[in-house]
């Protein structure tokens, strides 16, 4: 007998408090990118912790993978849990990579002096790459940005989810919950002295030892951290904690840089606080929160289904927006935020029509494809 994916692997009820807060993340992402141009350095941009989103992205990650395989592995191998993870991810990768490689020939501009020097062979190289989500070494850096994935920025992330998901799968899974609460806490010790001898926790990506190191301490400790709180919390009811999280998320991502450059430490010290402490209390009270109202679950529903197609597909854009401020030197805030705001909702648009047009159809063939060869126990 043959039993399907979908059988064999029924979806279990989901959280969509985290689904929403997943979202209102990734609108604040895209803040700070349209933000960090404005800014002279990496000490006054307005939305000046935005990037840890992805700290929190991390967390909630290995929560809901926690949730979602932990008890399933008597029924599913390793190559079918990557095939899943690959069927949810990869799409969105494509598409983002497409995106950004349509684009990179019409961004036009100072910053990106030798941008229209590169053959079509080298663009197209660096597509195939990042399709693939392998970095790309610094001799194909075509933007120059010393990124690994030169067109699509926010590709490195994930090269990094696949990273912990092949940890998880292949090893972690089989830890008790002492052993993970070791790994857990190694992870945090080498996350803090990162953050607080460096200032901050910026980085990941670039292809060098340096940068993946720092990529690679910052998964560890929030995806297993997310694991870990899934395997022991116990959620209560708790009302309105989707507004109440949301305000906190915010709070976190949209505080000032603390401590200036006289004293870098003290924003390391403020960013461990928030990643190992204040993110898994975020995701523990919006596991244990309820739904009062339906507009509220659509919302969260809405947030969380565009999520990561909006995470995905919104730098390209903001490579044009990058392009225009440079070519416009001196733009103030004052002046650039109707065209931010454009771009802001202009990728929310382009997410959802990515998520309907794309993204759902091109995964269900995947699933359906891939149900017609599953055996039983795969």
């Amino acid at each position: 007998m043959v039993v399907t994916n979908d059988q064999a692997l029924a979806p279990k009820p989901h959280y969509p408090i985290l689904d929403g807060l997943r979202g209102v993340a990734a609108i604040i992402v895209v803040t700070f990118h349209l933000t960090e141009p404005l800014g002279t350095g990496h000490l006054d941009i307005l939305v000046n912790h935005g990037y840890l989103a992805v700290d929190f992205f991390f967390l909630l990650s290995g929560f809901v993978i926690g949730y979602a395989y932990d008890e399933r592995w008597p029924k599913m191998s390793v190559g079918n849990f990557s095939k899943r993870r690959i069927e949810r991810l990869q799409p969105m990768v494509v598409l983002g990579m497409t995106l950004g490689a349509l684009g990179f020939y019409f961004t036009d501009s100072t910053i990106w002096p030798l941008i229209h020097t590169v053959p079509v062979w080298k663009l197209l190289l660096v597509l195939l790459i990042g399709y693939t989500i392998l970095p790309v070494p610094l001799s194909l850096d075509i933007r120059g940005w010393e990124e690994m994935h030169p067109l699509n920025s926010v590709g490195w992330s994930l090269f990094f989810e696949y990273i912990a998901n092949l940890l998880y799968a292949l090893w972690i899974r089989k830890f008790s919950n002492t052993a993970l609460t070791i790994l857990v806490g190694l992870s945090a010790i080498a996350l803090a002295h990162l953050a607080i001898s460096h200032g901050d926790v910026s980085g990941g990506w670039t292809l060098n030892v340096e940068q993946v190191r720092i990529g690679l301490t910052r998964t560890m400790y929030p995806f297993f951290a997310g694991l870990l709180l899934c395997r022991v919390a116990k959620p209560t009811r708790i009302k309105n904690a989707f507004l109440w999280c949301s305000l906190l998320v915010a709070l976190v991502l949209y505080m000032p840089r603390i401590g200036g450059a006289e004293q870098l430490w003290l924003n390391g010290l403020y960013e461990s606080v928030c990643i190992i402490l204040v993110f898994p209390l975020i995701v523990y009270l919006g596991a244990s929160g309820v739904l009062s109202t339906q507009r509220e679950n659509k919302l969260c529903t809405f947030l969380g289904e565009i999520s990561y197609p909006l995470y995905m597909v919104h730098y390209p854009l903001v490579y044009f927006y990058v392009a225009w401020i440079s070519n416009h030197k001196g733009v103030t805030l004052e002046q650039a935020w109707p065209y931010a705001l454009l771009i802001l909702l202009g990728a929310i648009v382009l997410a959802y029509a990515a998520l309907k047009w794309y993204d759902e159809p091109v995964r269900h063939w995947l699933r359906k494809k891939s149900s017609k060869t599953a055996p039983v126990g795969a």
